[in-house]
């Protein structure tokens, strides 16, 4: 599977189609290796990012929390 990371448009940038085009690519570079799948993630706060995954044909599969601890 492929993984879509670190995608992002300024937001004086947004709304002209740039990270659909973006994403394409992706999605083009992934399908030309023989992936049948892409996936991404955005954290659970940000609903711009969850509209534009949507809006693009993302299906939400999982919430996650992630964790830490500093050894020292």
């Amino acid at each position: 599977m492929a993984f879509l990371e670190g995608w992002y448009v300024d937001p004086d940038a947004r709304r002209r189609g740039l990270g659909r085009q973006l994403v394409e690519a992706a999605e083009s570079w992934a399908l030309e290796r023989g992936y049948l799948e892409i996936a991404s993630d955005t954290e659970l706060e940000n609903e711009i990012s969850l509209k534009a995954h949507t809006a693009l044909g993302y299906e939400e599969v999982l919430r996650q929390i992630c964790f830490r601890k500093q050894l020292r």
